[in-house]
C-alpha cells in the first residue's frame, strides 16, 4: 500500500515538474537569471565594479585633498617654496652647485 502511495505521489510530482507552464516558467527564470541584458549575473558583476570604483574615488579624493593642503603650504610660505623648487625641481640660486647623490 505505501509503495503504491509512494508511486502516486512521485507521478503527481512529476506531473506538475512536466506541466508546460511550469517548463516555461523554469525557462524563463534561467533566461531572467543568465542570459537577459540586465541579468542576476551581470548586476553580481556590475555590483563588484561599482564597489571597486568607489574605492578608487575615495582614494583619489583623500589624494587630492593632501594635494591641495600641500599647495596651500607651499603658496603660504616662501621658505616651503624654496625648499620644494630644490628637492624637487634641482633649481638653485647663481652661485651654487648642486650634487646629486643616488643611493643604490
Amino acid at each position: 500500500m505505501q509503495e503504491k502511495d509512494k508511486n502516486t505521489s512521485n507521478s503527481a510530482w512529476v506531473s506538475r515538474l512536466m506541466n508546460k507552464y511550469t517548463i516555461t516558467l523554469l525557462i524563463f527564470l534561467v533566461w531572467l537569471a543568465f542570459f537577459d541584458r540586465n541579468s542576476l549575473v551581470g548586476k553580481m558583476q556590475l555590483r563588484g565594479k561599482i564597489a571597486t570604483l568607489k574605492k578608487e574615488k575615495a582614494y583619489y579624493q583623500n589624494k587630492i585633498e593632501e594635494d591641495n593642503r600641500k599647495m596651500k603650504e607651499l603658496l603660504s610660505n616662501k621658505d616651503n617654496l624654496e625648499k620644494f623648487a630644490r628637492e624637487q625641481y634641482l633649481m638653485k640660486n647663481k652661485n651654487e652647485d648642486i650634487f646629486v647623490i643616488l643611493n643604490k
